[in-house]
């Protein structure tokens, strides 16, 4: 028998891969994660950006940004501009020139504030004035949808074949508007892909469906438990993922006692959905979160943790919750939360929210400013 792989058929297309699709998006995600520099550019364009991840920075990849188009910038959020001390003069992200003398290490350090107290006199920093590139706002947001550090070290390319052909590079290429219409896109493609009865502890009756967008991405799974009556209003949970609550019982937060007791206020009433949403840390991911904990080590609270990261307080998008609950049936929720911002959102994709039933649990001695900040900064009804 010949070992020789099969000839692909003549005019062979794999659907989904193309440089403007979600798919597209998630392999250039996973390029960044892997360190790799990603092309940035629509369709037509000659020019573009090439950007890697700030938290990989290395000197050979400074030096082939540089072969590729000269002197590269970091661009950063300006939540971390802010922390920085760096004016904003542009929208959305700030870049900074990087000078050939500033060090790895101090190149990294912009992006992660981990050693912010220790070297709090950098600079000063000059940030560019002139229109930032869509690429680059889009290697930012490329960079959250990889659960990186919201920063990237990109450098401007007049002419991105003749660039990409004379380094003989051959770097994945995605559009900027895809990247940044990639959250939206995504939950709009989910579909339900298998469901199956899983008994749980306080609730018997349950089926755990999985929805995942067609051309692959992330999971986010619905707990139903017992038969609740469509088109609703349904009682329903919006439980983002944490795997230190949830799974460890970890103190720090809220989550593992809001999990649990959903499911049992849920089975006790005899019917209802939490949707298990894959948004750990409010969107930023477990690593980033982790980071955020040893901040507040340092006395940060939790808003300026993710603020000092370079994060929104907040980086969670609900439409996937719309989404399923729509594929599941239902268009109204008697919604278990204390977040208005949850309210609003469903209500916004379409959800109606009949009701908002409190949902809070006592403190302990490790979440008690936690659950403050949360009230105070965050508006949450504790």
């Amino acid at each position: 028998m010949s070992s020789k792989p099969a000839e692909p058929a003549p005019g062979l297309a794999i659907p989904g891969f193309e440089t403007g699709g979600t798919a597209a998006v998630d392999r250039a995600a996973g390029d960044l994660r892997r360190g790799l520099p990603v092309a940035l550019a629509e369709p037509g364009e000659a020019g573009g950006i090439v950007a890697f991840a700030a938290e990989f920075v290395s000197a050979p990849r400074l030096d082939a940004l540089r072969r590729l188009g000269g002197e590269p910038d970091l661009a950063i959020t300006h939540n971390r501009a802010a922390t920085l001390k760096i004016r904003l003069y542009t929208p959305d992200v700030v870049r900074i020139p990087v000078p050939g003398w500033l060090s790895m290490e101090a190149l990294a350090s912009l992006a992660d504030p981990a050693t912010d107290l220790a070297q709090p006199l950098r600079g000063p920093f000059e940030a560019r004035r002139d229109p930032v590139p869509a690429g680059i706002v889009a290697a930012i947001r490329l960079a959250k949808i990889a659960r990186l550090l919201p920063a990237a070290v990109a450098v401007e390319v007049a002419d991105m074949a003749a660039a990409l052909g004379a380094e003989k590079a051959d770097l994945l290429r995605v559009t900027p508007s895809a990247v940044m219409s990639y959250d939206v896109a995504a939950a709009q493609r989910l579909e339900q892909v298998t469901g199956a009865s899983v008994p749980l502890d306080g609730a018997e009756a349950a089926r755990i469906f999985a929805f995942r967008p067609r051309d692959g991405g992330t999971e986010h799974f619905a707990i139903q438990i017992g038969a609740p009556e469509a088109p609703g209003p349904v009682l329903a949970r919006l439980h983002s993922e944490c795997f230190t609550g949830d799974l460890l019982g970890s103190l720090k937060c809220d989550c593992g006692q809001q999990l649990r007791g959903a499911i049992a206020q849920i089975s006790a009433e005899g019917a209802g959905i939490l949707l298990y949403l894959a948004q750990e840390g409010r969107g930023i991911g477990l690593i980033n979160k982790l980071r955020a904990y040893a901040l507040q080590d340092l006395g940060f609270d939790t808003v300026e943790a993710n603020e000092r990261l370079g994060f929104e307080a907040d980086e969670r998008v609900f439409l996937p919750a719309a989404e399923m609950l729509r594929r599941l049936g239902f268009s109204s929720v008697r919604l278990m939360t204390n977040n208005p911002d949850k309210v609003e959102a469903l209500a916004r994709f379409g959800i109606e929210v009949a009701e908002r039933v409190p949902h809070s649990f006592p403190s302990n001695d490790h979440n008690a400013f936690y659950l403050s900040t949360k009230a105070e900064k965050s508006g949450h009804l504790l």
